[in-house]
């Protein structure tokens, strides 16, 4: 029998199933949790879209800058040809079921949350913290599709492009990223600050 470990596909499933039979195992009873399921979908896919992020700024970035550089290495075919849009699809998707699960964790204070509190009955600091760490998260979406993925086609060679065209479009994906990355530490304060009290 092939180790389910074999396969990310199988592995992601079996945390899933465990993770439902321990939350089952310890549950307090009462009815069905679902906004804790989509909080629990949202970090999830927060922590793939923002580890991803990480892993292009501190890592890839300047791994293909110095195999740039390194005139008798093996250069950055093998990452910008395989593992960058891999990484990339990853990317791109986590931010939408980020995005999503948040919507769909906030329910009935999307609203309250989007206007940071202003269009609640009563606003609280939760909504305030809560709001602005969804309005940066917005706008990491928004880069994410708008910029850095159609200008990272380019650079990879997924759509034609000149070579001015593509020097063009590294530049602008870098800088969006880079602003995602600025964007993400304050986000992740209001988020955690939201439910945690950090600072408020």
């Amino acid at each position: 029998m092939k180790n389910p470990l074999d396969s990310i596909g199988k592995t992601i499933s079996l945390g899933v199933v465990l993770a439902l039979v321990l939350a089952w195992l310890v549950r307090s009873g009462g009815e069905f949790n679902l906004p804790g399921v989509y909080r629990w979908l949202h970090y999830i896919a927060g922590v793939c879209w923002i580890g991803l992020l990480y892993y292009f700024n501190l890592v890839q970035t300047p791994a293909l800058a110095a195999a740039a550089a390194d005139k008798g290495g093996p250069g950055g075919a093998g990452v910008t040809k395989y593992v960058a849009p891999l990484a990339l699809l990853w990317f791109r998707w986590a931010a939408v079921v980020t995005w999503l699960s948040g919507a769909a964790f906030l329910g009935k204070n999307f609203v309250p949350a989007f206007t940071l509190g202003l269009a609640a009955a009563e606003p609280t600091p939760y909504l305030t913290a809560i709001g602005i760490g969804a309005w940066l998260g917005t706008i990491m979406l928004f880069n994410v599709w708008v910029f850095i993925w159609p200008n990272q086609k380019k650079v990879l060679g997924l759509v034609q492009a000149s070579d001015e065209e593509k020097g063009k479009a590294r530049r602008v994906a870098a800088l969006a990223s880079r602003t995602n990355t600025l964007l993400s530490i304050p986000m992740l304060l209001f988020m955690g600050a939201a439910s945690h009290g950090v600072l408020f």
